[in-house]
């Protein structure tokens, strides 16, 4: 009976040897990995202090040997970068604000609401999302010529003003996380829809909202194509838009560039940190089956 015992102990503690080695391994490849995607940012920081020779060098160095902010102080006496910015930073927060309600306002719909035809309209707008904007951006740009909103922040809004993977990451978060009978209750006692959307369903959707507010963001920060057709006006160009200009035809201004885009990163680190649990929590709450 004894030795039963010790074989079997001794293989409880083969199987937890193994299971903690293997956790040790996935680790360090996760690490490696976490390493190699920050590393061009980290060039990218340390070029921003480098003068053109060490920039040039081989092999290249992390830390400067002569930092400098030389290229910082071009960028923001020979550009309008803060402008650029602020034209960013104001269309990006906008069209956040207008993803995240016709998101809300149509996810909620789409999942507590019984009707065929609103099947109909949700296979639609997922269909939408394998279109490509270069497919539609034509039509799109002589929409606003015609409305007069061109070289202005409304007519940068009128692309991004609906995100349809926002409305699908709603609307399995409504199926899922919202139960029906805390609808119906709050309809016998007498609330009105919007009175449970506006104090009960978003409340329950921060998490959701949060990780979606994120995705708006980035996709408004990072826009190039249609800022690029529709901004016609050095000072209405937003940062994407403004860091392609220190690349022409034949050079590239690795400083002057390398301190804008490192200035550029701000925000959007900051946003990511601020939001990173909302984030992670609201993607992780996505259904994919009802």
């Amino acid at each position: 009976m004894r030795p039963l015992l010790e074989n079997t102990t001794s293989r409880g503690m083969s199987r937890r040897t193994k299971e903690r080695l293997i956790n040790i391994a996935i680790d360090a490849v996760l690490t490696a990995v976490c390493l190699l995607m920050i590393l061009p940012l980290v060039f990218l920081v340390s070029n921003a202090f480098k003068t053109p020779q060490e920039m040039l060098a081989w092999p290249p160095t992390i830390i400067p040997d002569d930092p400098t902010v030389r290229n910082f102080r071009a960028v923001l006496s020979d550009t309008p970068l803060l402008r650029w910015i602020g034209n960013s930073i104001l269309f990006s927060l906008l069209s956040t604000v207008c993803i995240l309600a016709t998101s809300a306002i149509t996810g909620y719909i789409l999942g507590k609401f019984r009707y065929r035809v609103l099947n109909v309209f949700f296979a639609i707008i997922l269909a939408t999302a394998i279109v490509p904007f270069e497919v539609y951006m034509i039509p799109l740009y002589f929409q606003a010529k015609a409305l007069g909103i061109l070289n202005s922040t409304w007519g940068l809004l009128l692309g991004y003003l609906v995100m349809s993977f926002g409305i699908f990451l709603i609307r399995q978060n409504v199926i899922h996380s919202i139960p029906d009978e805390l609808l119906e209750a709050a309809r016998i006692d007498g609330a009105g829809e919007f009175w449970i959307f506006w104090r009960i369903v978003l409340p329950l959707l921060r998490g959701a909202l949060g990780a979606l507010g994120v995705l708006a963001f980035f996709q408004a920060w990072t826009a190039f194509a249609w800022p690029l057709i529709v901004a016609t006006t050095r000072d209405s160009y937003t940062i994407e838009v403004g860091l392609a200009l220190f690349q022409t035809g034949f050079t590239v201004d690795l400083g002057r560039l390398s301190a804008a885009s490192a200035v550029v990163l701000i925000p959007s680190i900051t946003l990511f940190v601020l939001l990173r649990r909302n984030f992670v929590q609201g993607v992780a709450s996505t259904g994919l089956k009802e």
